[in-house]
This record gives C-alpha cells, structure tokens and sequence, in this order.
C-alpha cells in the first residue's frame, strides 16, 4: 500500500537508545499503523558548526557548509511533517541540534507553509517546557502548525532507556503522532477542496529604519 504522508524526525539527542529515541518508537508506532512513510536521523554526535552569518546562503539557496544541514534541506522539502527531538542541557536543546536548526531554517528558502512541526523533549526532572518552548519557534516562525497532545511533548529519564517507566510521557507520544497524521490529513483534504490561504507579499521591518 503506498505510503499517504512522510514525516521526518530529527534527534538531537548523542544516546543512540536514549529517552528521545524511546519517545520516537512510540510516534513511529503510530505512524505504521496509519500507513505513515518516516525518516528517523540522529544529529546529536554529528558534527555540525554554527551558523557564521555570511548570507551566502541568500544566493545559492543553500548553506556554504556542505554537510548534513543540505542534505536535510532536501529531505524536508519532501516532507509533510517534521518532529524535533531533543535532552534537555542546562534548561535549553542540545547545541548541535541548534546549530543545525538554525542553519537548516535560516538557509532553507524553500515554502515550509502549512507542513506540520511536532516537538519533544525528554529530561531528567525539570526544563522539559523551555526546551519544548524553544523548538516550537522554528515552526511557528515558518508558517507551520504545531501538532500538540494531551500534555506537554515530555517524557521523563535520565539513564537510557528511563523513559519506558514513564507511561504517561510514552502515551502523550502516540497520542501526538495520530494528532500530526490527522493535521496532514486535513490539510492534504482542504488544500484539495478549498485550496490554500491567501497570501500577502512579505513585509520586513526594523527597528532601527
């Protein structure tokens, strides 16, 4: 049966087996059951730099670093849905996630609108809804709607693995992921029946001019 949506999810997460990864077996469940199409990459050991705001990115349409971060470009360009995972260091994402976030966003100049933006976040006790907070900003900044749940996108561990004790953190994820497919679904259903919104030509402002 082919597949309706593909989603693709980014770990930031360094642990292979850790709380982010558990959280996502939990989506991806979902996501077979519903006929789904998934891409499952893990960033948090790659190495990824910052972005150097050198704009070349303005006119080749893709980032002067040629890593991961281009390739990601055009695997989101084919998604409908994107899902971002990430631990919670020091009340805040993991930095080689953010550092390929804010490339990947800033040097990515193709539409986002209307693909559907999904957090997660696992921690060992507390900073679960900064971080949520602070992954959300990349899609509500990018005409994407935000996929929500029955609670905040958290799941509770600290070593690997932890979060399997977590019943309520692992149900909050499926709960999400059947939440993202209907999302696509109406969608997909009102682009075909009532085509898409209306859109204005862009203004920029600054406060200084």
């Amino acid at each position: 049966m082919e597949k309706r949506f593909k989603v693709l999810l980014l770990n930031g997460s360094p642990r292979e087996n850790g709380n982010i990864a558990l959280a996502f077996k939990n989506m991806e469940q979902v996501f077979d059951e519903l006929n789904v199409e998934y891409e499952d990459i893990q960033l948090g050991k790659k190495d990824i730099r910052g972005c150097i705001a050198c704009e070349k990115c303005r006119e080749t349409g893709k980032c002067i670093f040629n890593d991961i971060v281009n390739e990601l470009a055009e695997k989101l360009k084919e998604s409908d849905g994107l899902v971002i995972g990430s631990p919670v260091y020091y009340g805040s994402a993991n930095g080689t996630l953010m550092s390929a976030l804010q490339r990947l966003f800033y040097s990515n100049h193709s539409d986002l609108s209307l693909k559907v933006g999904a957090s997660v976040v696992s921690a060992r006790r507390s900073g679960c809804t900064a971080t949520f907070d602070e992954l959300n900003k990349f899609f509500t900044l990018s005409n994407m709607p935000v996929a929500t749940s029955q609670y905040w996108n958290n799941i509770y561990g600290w070593e690997p693995g932890e979060g399997s004790v977590d019943d309520e953190g692992q149900q909050v994820m499926r709960v999400l992921a059947r939440n993202m497919v209907f999302l696509m679904e109406s969608i997909a259903l009102g682009k075909e029946q009532a085509g898409l919104p209306k859109t204005e030509e862009r203004v920029w402002t600054n406060f200084t001019r």
